[in-house]
């Protein structure tokens, strides 16, 4: 069976919108596969990409045409969404709102313009496939010389490898949402809290979270991983050859489906030079974190003739992912030691301080006084701005050296002139963890209106954070501009974090006409119901559009 019906129709559209194709395509066929996954510790049947999980890396020059041939060898449905890429809706990749899927034993044709450059990655939209292992990773080169030099460059895809398959998981998280919290606070840590705190202070802790039903471990919902770099554990050591003084580009991207790294490279400070494809004025560090679906390119320059340790570490601390830079083949980083102490979310991380609880759910704190959380992006009392004041996750680096925030990202040069919004749509980010429902102003995706927007206005968008977890939202279609204060310097990103008690916005052009995806991209939440339909009404090809519905 070959071509479904959106690939030939989509690209019909298109023609008759006037584009016809461009002169240099670049095609590759993919098959969509079960696979053998071995981390060394164990060994799982997953999907991947031609035979192997991850899947290849696919390389594009801006101004290209992108022509991929899908094949789906599995016995279900199955799609490929190509995370970050500015594209004809029908070429999206999300069944039930850009295109049905892709059948078992079909052929789907992805065709679309290349019209950016970075680095970006692509993965199934259907099911729990993703988690699974179906990811891969793209680089767009730019049409001209980068604004920054490096001598070689290497692609770092980070997953979170889980001996359970995602279905498994999701049921069990209905069934105990904290089955796989493997730091649960026990009576030794009560005894350490009354030695550090006192006796009332940690007993009014423990019944101020007990009041609410929440663990204040409750920092990563999947524990027991193995963290990957590039398919590999730490055990087989993937490793990247330099020269020593040469300038290395990292293109590192986070592909896990619910897990944060923190990561560094003992030895050597990095330079920030892309946010989500993005170029970004430089930033040099020494660790930054990176939310699931981000990225990050990174240039670092190692001068001696020795091994350094890529180094990722769980936001949670319960896992890690490590891999090795080095002059040689054969050479071993050494593993870092790792910083076992894992944080706790405060009551700042729920938008309160203490006797401000609600009845026990995530949807009571939309009754609470949000006085109380951080509304201002950009509030300086915190020491990163993009955390609440007091809140247990603000990040430190290994080194007490710089770590990276939201608000040291500054564009490049802007992608849009500066411009008002004309509108303001506030989305609540909520749940309830003893159900594992996780919700957009309270109601699942399933009941739920879609959220229109007109094409040619500028929209703002304001997350509220109601819950003690943070959530890496993603709009599909269209770029999100991340208000940090620099006006038309704020950097432009396809994933925004948004940590647990604050308020984000970000601003976006509506330029891009049809349906997308927007949803939290921890796949457990967005499967349990964070997430929306988003309709772009009016622009080109709206009639054309509608026949296609």
């Amino acid at each position: 069976m070959k071509n479904q019906f959106p690939g030939a129709v989509a690209l019909g559209l298109l023609v008759m919108a006037g584009w016809t194709g461009l002169a240099n395509a670049q095609t590759y066929d993919i098959s969509v596969d079960y696979v053998a996954i071995d981390t060394g510790s164990d060994k799982t049947t997953g999907i991947g990409y031609n035979g192997s999980s991850p899947g290849p890396t696919l390389r594009f020059r801006e101004g290209d045409e992108a022509v991929v041939n899908v094949t789906n060898n599995l016995d279900e449905p199955t799609s490929i969404h190509w995370h970050g890429l500015i594209l004809p809706y029908q070429m999206d990749g999300v069944p039930g709102i850009s295109f049905p899927g892709i059948a078992p034993g079909a052929t789907f044709t992805y065709r679309f313009p290349v019209a950016q450059n970075g680095t970006y990655w692509f993965h199934s939209h259907s099911g729990f496939q993703e988690p699974d292992g179906a990811y891969g990773s793209i680089i767009i080169e730019p049409p001209k010389r980068e604004p920054f030099r490096f001598d070689r460059e290497y692609v770092v895809v980070l997953k979170d490898k889980h001996p359970h398959s995602g279905a498994r998981i999701m049921r069990n998280l209905k069934m105990m949402p904290d089955y796989y919290n493997r730091q649960q606070r026990t009576l030794g840590t009560f005894l350490d809290d009354v030695k550090q705190d006192g006796f009332g202070a940690a007993l009014s802790d423990r019944k101020d979270w007990g009041d609410m039903r929440m663990m204040p471990t409750d920092i990563e919902d999947v524990q027991g991983f193995t963290g990957l770099i590039n398919g590999m554990s730490p055990d087989q050591n993937w490793t990247g050859l330099f020269t020593p003084k040469e300038r290395v580009r990292l293109r590192f991207i986070n592909a896990s489906a619910m897990t944060y790294f923190d990561v560094r490279i003992p030895g050597l400070d990095m330079t920030v030079v892309q946010a989500d494809g993005n170029n970004v004025q430089p930033v040099r560090i020494d660790e930054f974190r990176i939310a699931v679906a981000e990225t990050y390119d990174v240039i670092v320059q190692p001068k001696e003739d020795r091994a350094y340790a890529i180094m990722a570490e769980s936001m949670g601390r319960s896992g890690y992912a490590s891999a090795t830079l080095a002059p040689r083949e054969g050479m071993r980083a050494d593993i870092p030691e790792r910083r076992l102490t894992a944080p706790l979310l405060t009551m700042a991380d729920m938008g309160m301080s203490h006797g401000e609880m609600g009845n026990g759910t995530m949807n009571d704190m939309a009754a609470m006084d949000h006085s109380a959380m951080n509304h201002g992006a950009m509030d300086q009392t915190s020491i990163d701005p993009f955390y609440a004041t007091g809140s247990g996750l603000v990040p430190k680096a290994a080194n007490d050296g710089k770590f990276l925030s939201y608000a040291d990202l500054k564009a490049q040069s802007p992608r849009y002139p500066e411009r008002p919004a004309e509108r303001e749509i506030e989305l609540r980010l909520t749940g309830n963890m003893e159900r594992y429902v996780w919700s957009i102003n309270g109601i699942k995706y399933e009941d739920a209106d879609p959220i229109r927007l007109h094409y040619g206005e500028r929209v703002r968008f304001t997350f509220i954070n109601e819950t003690m977890m943070a959530h890496p939202m993603h709009l599909h279609g269209l770029w999100s501009m991340l208000d940090t204060g620099s006006g038309k310097w704020n950097p432009v990103k396809h994933t925004i974090n948004v940590n647990p008690g604050t308020t984000v916005s970000f601003e976006t052009e509506v330029d891009a006409p049809g349906e997308w995806a927007f949803h939290c991209h921890l796949s457990y939440h967005m499967a349990s119901g964070m997430f929306r339909k988003v309709i772009v009404e009016g622009g080109p090809n709206l009639a054309l559009s509608e026949q296609v519905n």
